[in-house]
């Protein structure tokens, strides 16, 4: 006898819901934030490693409990050594130099209260995992407690250059990892990195450095929208080697000193520079569009580039302040490598739009409707992004015009004024000789 539609329908329903169900029990088990603390410090033929992370990021754990949900401490010891090896050591490796170190030794595994104060020093942190433990009658809610632990690796020497790779991204859906290195008679090196920020090596060599800043600035400038549309309407109304060989060179030596300058700190700190950078560059897009539209003009065209220049650099130094900390000792090498790779990455887009525009304008509409058409359109993104970001930016309070303030912007309208010196003297020699060429024929 065929069942009644109806109830095969519910049938099929509840079957769904049942199969639905443990997913969004997990879904919802899983923390907003998680910060994971710790230290890593080689000494001798061993490494140490201290972790401190949130008991509720380990959501697959069944820690035992008692009454209205207290973590039964008595009885904890086999779940916390689980979920430091399944969550934490399974989740991360160590390289001593180029070689993986074997999965590390659980020497300690306990809970802490979540107002423990102990992991701001590497010396506290070790003392309070390796000293005496909370009391079996302490009332705490399982998912209140923090979990420390101390792993522990055989390596062949305290000098080797040691990276670590994380991958911690699982314990919630923000996860921030603070470790402090602590090489032997070395400076300690603090980083932070969020999610799986890949391997990190923590005294890295010059060229590991370079190569590291070189893919992420090439990334970058293949990423970043905003710049990719300053650049086509860079491209747009000149297509010829000639002159946006000067072009180009009047942006990239722009931006070069402004993002060198404010990775060093030479720069307004304010919450109100980052949005009024961003805003910046919409305008710089907006207007670029609007004189394609109007009609360009090359003799004047590279000077604008160079002064938005200045504004995209500053972008740029937005970009490359947190990963400044891959750098090691090698600050000057990281953003020249960085620079490098922007500008690999604009080639790499000039390279491709020269020949696409010169092949749109030849074979599917004409050159002028096709630049007041395309840069039409950029316009309508740079005004909205302008609106946007410009709200934005109204809701921080405006600088203060203090002395602090007002010599920084003595300095860089001093900056400016000699930048553009150089690039008038430099298109002024470049006229001569072309005057002087024609005078030869």
């Amino acid at each position: 006898m065929q069942p009644h539609p109806i109830t095969g329908f519910l049938l099929r329903l509840v079957l769904l819901l049942a199969a639905l169900a443990p997913w969004g029990a997990l879904a919802h088990d899983i923390p907003n934030d998680v910060r994971l603390q710790a230290f890593l410090k080689p000494a001798g033929r061993q490494l140490q490693l201290l972790l401190r992370v949130p008991l509720a990021a380990m959501q697959e754990v069944e820690f035992p409990r008692r009454g209205p949900g207290y973590l039964d401490l008595a009885r904890a010891d086999a779940a916390l050594r689980v979920a430091a090896n399944q969550w934490l050591a399974d989740n991360f490796s160590v390289y001593e130099d180029t070689e993986r170190l074997a999965y590390p030794r659980l020497v300690e595994a306990r809970v802490s209260l979540p107002s423990d104060k102990s992991f701001a020093d590497y010396d506290k942190a070790l003392a309070h995992v390796t000293g005496a433990r909370l009391p079996d009658t302490l009332e705490l809610y399982w998912n209140q407690g923090l979990l420390d632990v101390l792993f522990e690796f055989p390596i062949q020497s305290d000098r080797a250059a040691f990276s670590i790779h994380p991958r911690f991204a699982r314990l919630g859906l923000q996860v921030v990892t603070s470790l402090l290195f602590l090489p032997p008679g070395g400076a300690a090196r603090a980083f932070e990195f969020h999610g799986n920020p890949g391997l990190v090596r923590l005294d890295p060599r010059w060229h590991q450095a370079a190569l590291r800043f070189v893919e992420s600035g090439f990334l970058h400038i293949l990423e970043g929208k905003d710049h990719l549309l300053f650049i086509l309407c860079l491209v747009i109304p000149f297509r010829r080697l000639r002159t946006l060989a000067l072009i180009v060179t009047a942006f990239t030596v722009a931006h070069s000193i402004s993002l060198i300058a404010a990775a060093l700190g030479y720069a307004p700190d304010g919450l109100w520079f980052p949005p009024l950078v961003e805003t910046l560059i919409a305008v710089s897009i907006l207007y670029m569009a609007l004189e394609n539209i109007v009609g360009s003009d090359p003799r004047r065209r590279w000077f604008i580039a160079c002064a938005f220049g200045l504004v995209h650099g500053f972008g740029f130094a937005f970009a490359l302040r947190e990963t400044l900390q891959f750098a090691g000792s090698h600050l000057l090498t990281a953003l020249l490598s960085f620079n490098l790779g922007v500008e690999l990455g604009q080639l790499l887009v000039l390279a491709l739009l020269v020949p696409l525009l010169d092949f749109a304008f030849r074979h599917v509409l004409p050159e002028r409707i096709g630049i007041i058409m395309i840069s039409a359109l950029v316009a309508h993104t740079g005004w909205h992004w302008m609106l946007e970001r410009g709200e934005r930016l109204s809701q921080f309070p405006s600088p203060v015009l203090d002395a602090a303030t007002l010599a920084s912007a003595i300095r860089w309208l001093i900056a400016a004024l000699i930048l553009a010196a150089l690039a008038w003297l430099l298109r002024a020699r470049g006229g001569r000789k072309r005057e002087g060429g024609l005078e030869d024929k």
